[in-house]
């Protein structure tokens, strides 16, 4: 398996034992679409470590004191539709003051090549850390259009969530946003000839909207 510079593999026991879960063929759709937003949330802990925090002065039931909050304008999540959508309740749980965007893209299953319908991002997108969500980092073509589509609207700071990628994905975004960290809990085999990831967890979305 190769490594890659731009890539981290979260590899909590909690996350692994999730995943193995949401991998299951037989998982039935509600708690597939629990397991994808627990395992959103426990990739948030791991990657909101970075934001940069600030004192605070406030008074305890005690006495005065300075504490830390975060930083800067408040966290920006932009899921990816539809597959993306299942990651933002997880992540709201832990941040429940992040705004949402959404960027609409779709693969086209005889092209592989993304197409866009709908782009939607907070303001102050230059000051904004955002949190790019997608479950599957597949052919990467998405991703790619998203962190383009993203840059080009004034974002500066971007870090691409997925919950399993396959390494044709990771190459294609290096190529081409060598500065956009990616976080996943499995970094997978291969593509097939059909551009799925696998050993992967089939078709996200059909998986988590009961459209399979």
């Amino acid at each position: 398996m190769p490594t890659f510079p731009n890539l981290t593999v979260l590899d909590h026991p909690l996350i692994k034992h999730k995943l193995h879960v949401l991998r299951d063929r037989r998982t039935p759709v509600k708690d597939f679409r629990d397991l994808v937003a627990e395992i959103a949330m426990l990739m948030a802990y791991e990657v909101t470590k970075g934001l940069p925090t600030e004192p605070v002065e406030f008074d305890t039931p005690l006495e005065h004191m300075t504490g830390e909050k975060v930083a800067g304008k408040k966290l920006a999540l932009v899921p990816v539709l539809r597959a993306g959508l299942g990651m933002v309740d997880g992540i709201l749980r832990l941040v429940p003051a992040a705004r949402v965007g959404h960027i609409g893209l779709y693969r086209d299953h005889e092209t592989l090549q993304p197409v866009d319908y709908y782009f939607k991002v907070p303001s102050g997108r230059e000051q904004r850390d955002f949190f790019l969500l997608d479950p599957m980092l597949a052919t990467g073509g998405s991703a790619v259009a998203a962190c383009t589509t993203l840059k080009k609207a004034g974002a500066r700071s971007i870090r691409l969530l997925c919950i399993v990628a396959a390494p044709e994905g990771v190459q294609k975004m290096l190529d081409a946003h060598p500065d956009v960290p990616i976080f996943v809990a499995a970094l997978d085999r291969q593509l097939n000839d059909n551009g799925y990831i696998l050993p992967g967890l089939g078709d996200a979305g059909d998986r988590l909207f009961g459209t399979r």
